[in-house]
């Protein structure tokens, strides 16, 4: 289970949705063009909050899920949280709100569809293109903690800004045309593809600021204060637990633009 031996690992694919009807049937279709084995590849989701059609369209595509995975995790909680009308996702004032019920949420997905797979593969819902051999490539890359360069077009510039080096000064974009992987300090979650023994081992998404401690961290914040939250939070608990975080500047997923 520790040697990175390509088509033979198990695959967890971990998603948290909310208000996500418009992106599940790209998000399907994207999951049955993936070449990996179907043996090999599990799918859990959990929705929260939502106020379209999101649990019963999820319900309905259930069946082409199975289809493609050998177990699937479908999970509905709540969290009572909802952005004003009108209000961007990114409007500063919600965010630390915003992102401690997404690690909630995500950390909430993995205690309960996590089984006996390998690697955990989080792929948010709005990622609308990747490559079919995806899982395959970040297996050959053969590292703990790996996060592909998320853009709205096809070499354009970083969209997931969570991933990041140098206290926050250097992106993916940065390190475009390098080859190779490169070293990072906060990572993003639109896709996160994580070794499923580090989470095992305690790594989780913070629901609070973590962090404050150690020296990777941004030196301020504008929003909230010292410490990293969500994802950057786990890349920097990630760090303390002396995993390494990577990323993929040359391995470009197209994220819907927003």
């Amino acid at each position: 289970m520790n040697a990175i031996d390509g088509d033979r690992k198990s695959v967890l694919i971990l998603t948290p949705i909310k208000d996500a009807a418009t992106y599940l049937e790209n998000y399907v279709a994207r999951i049955e063009a993936l070449t990996y084995p179907r043996e090999n590849l599990s799918i859990g989701l959990l929705e929260s909050d939502s106020r379209d059609e999101t649990w019963a369209l999820l319900a309905r595509l259930r069946q082409r899920l199975d289809a493609r995975c050998r177990r699937v995790a479908l999970v509905k909680k709540d969290f009572g949280f909802a952005m004003p009308p009108g209000t961007p996702r990114w409007a500063p004032a919600y965010q630390l709100t915003r992102r401690t019920i997404l690690a909630r949420a995500r950390n909430q997905l993995l205690f309960r569809a996590l089984k006996d797979e390998d690697f955990v593969l989080w792929l948010d819902v709005d990622v609308i293109s990747y490559p079919a051999d995806l899982i395959e490539r970040l297996l050959d890359v053969g590292r703990d903690i790996l996060h592909p360069h998320c853009v709205t077009a096809p070499s354009g510039a970083t969209f997931d800004r969570n991933g990041w080096a140098e206290h926050g000064t250097k992106f993916l974009s940065d390190y475009r045309g390098s080859g190779r992987p490169v070293r990072l300090d906060a990572v993003g979650g639109t896709v996160l593809f994580i070794r499923a023994d580090i989470h095992r081992e305690g790594l989780i998404f913070p629901p609070y600021r973590y962090g404050v401690e150690n020296s990777a961290i941004r030196p301020r914040h504008d929003v909230w204060g010292r410490g990293e939250v969500e994802t950057e939070g786990l890349g920097v608990m990630a760090q303390d637990m002396g995993y390494q975080c990577w990323g993929l500047p040359d391995l470009e997923v197209i994220h819907a633009s927003e």
